[in-house]
C-alpha cells in the first residue's frame, strides 16, 4: 500500500558571600494551593513533576519545534486552532491525580529491549483514559502532519470526554511517520487486546479515532488491519471516526466510518471527504458527514464554536453501527 503524507514546581537559591550572611531565593511554585496545577503553570514544570514517573515530556510534542508557550494557558501547537486552556489544565490534573493515585495512566506498548534496540521507541505510548468496567475501548490519534503528535488538543481531549461518557479510552503517542505511526497503532491495539482483562476493557467493535494525520492512522488501520502493520491477527476496528483530513483512497473493507470538517480548512478540503464517504455509502458502508460552517483546520472537541457536540454525534453512530 502506498501511503502519502499530510503534509514539579521548581525550587531555586543562591547564596552571598556578605559575611555570614546566607541569601535564599523564595521558593517559586507553579501548583495551586490544593497541589494541582493551573494555567498559569509552567509546562517544563508540569514535564519534571515526579508524580508523572517520567512520562510527563510526553503529554506535550516531544519535538518542540512545533509547539510554543511556556505556560499552560499559552500552549500553541502548529496547525491546530481552538485550542482550550481549560482543557489543557484539565487533562493534565486528571493524569496528575491518577498518576498520584497509582492507577496506570501511561502504558509502555514496547518493552525495554525494544526501545533500547530502537531508541525512537522511547517516545511512544498509551495514555489510559479509564471509562468502566468492561466496556468497549477506543484509540484516539492525534494529528501533526506525521512531524509531531499534537496530543493535548487533538487526542487526550477526545478521550477524556470518551471516559466520560464511560468507554475506556487510549490516547496514543507514535512515532512521527506515516508507516510508523501505523506500526505504533497496530502494536497499541495488539496491547490491549492482549492486556484486556487486566486493563478491564472489551475488544468487541472497538473504535479509532482521529484528526489530520491521526484519522488517516485511524482509517488505514480500519481498512487493512492490525496485522498489515505487524500487529497481531486480530479484528478490525467496528468503528471509524475522522476530523479534518484530506484521505481519498477507500475500499469495501472500510468499517462504519464519522467525518467531520470545517468548510474554512486550507489544509484538509472538506469536498474531498464528502466524496470519499459518499463513495464508502455507495459500496454500502454506513457512514455520516457533517461540515461546519466557518471552521479552519484542528477544531479539536469544537469547543465554543459551530460543532460543539460533535462528538455526542459520533458517539451515537458507533453505538448504532456495533
Amino acid at each position: 500500500m502506498a501511503i502519502s503524507l499530510l503534509c514539579a514546581s521548581t525550587c531555586w537559591g543562591c547564596k552571598a558571600s556578605a559575611g555570614d550572611t546566607e541569601v535564599i531565593n523564595p521558593v517559586v511554585t507553579s501548583q495551586t494551593s490544593d497541589g494541582l496545577f493551573s494555567g498559569d503553570s509552567r509546562i517544563s514544570d508540569v514535564m519534571a513533576d515526579p508524580a508523572f514517573k517520567g512520562f510527563g515530556r510526553l503529554l506535550f510534542p516531544v519535538n518542540n519545534g512545533y509547539w510554543s508557550g511556556d505556560r499552560l494557558k499559552d500552549l500553541r501547537l502548529t496547525w491546530y486552532s481552538h485550542i482550550d486552556p481549560e482543557k489543557t489544565v484539565e487533562i493534565v490534573n486528571y493524569i496528575y491525580t491518577k498518576s498520584k493515585d497509582g492507577e496506570a495512566v501511561f502504558l509502555d506498548i514496547y518493552s525495554d529491549a525494544e526501545k533500547t534496540a530502537n531508541p525512537d521507541k522511547r517516545n511512544t505510548g498509551l495514555f489510559f483514559f479509564k471509562g468502566k468496567p468492561g466496556a468497549r475501548f477506543a484509540i484516539c490519534n492525534a494529528g501533526g502532519g506525521f512531524a509531531y503528535v499534537g496530543a493535548m488538543h487533538d487526542s487526550f481531549p477526545h478521550a477524556l470526554e470518551l471516559s466520560k461518557k464511560g468507554y475506556n479510552a487510549f490516547a496514543l503517542i507514535y512515532r512521527p511517520g506515516a508507516r510508523t505511526a501505523c506500526e505504533d497503532l497496530a502494536r497499541a491495539i495488539s496491547y490491549i487486546f492482549s492486556h484486556a482483562d487486566e486493563l478491564g476493557v472489551s475488544t468487541e467493535c472497538y473504535s479509532l479515532w482521529g484528526g489530520s494525520a491521526g484519522a488517516r492512522m485511524a482509517a488505514w488501520l480500519g481498512s487493512y488491519g492490525p496485522a498489515y502493520f505487524g500487529g497481531d491477527n486480530l479484528p478490525k476496528a467496528g468503528t471509524v471516526v475522522m476530523q479534518y483530513t484530506g484521505l481519498s483512497d477507500y475500499s469495501h473493507n472500510d468499517p462504519p466510518t464519522y467525518v467531520c470538517v470545517g468548510n474554512r480548512d486550507g489544509i484538509a478540503s472538506w469536498h474531498t471527504m464528502k466524496a470519499r464517504v459518499e463513495g464508502m455509502s455507495q459500496l454500502g458502508i454506513p457512514t455520516e458527514f457533517h461540515v461546519y460552517d466557518g471552521l479552519p483546520h484542528g477544531f479539536g472537541l469544537g469547543t465554543g464554536t459551530v460543532a460543539e457536540g460533535w462528538i455526542d454525534d459520533a458517539v451515537r453512530f458507533w453505538e448504532n453501527n456495533k
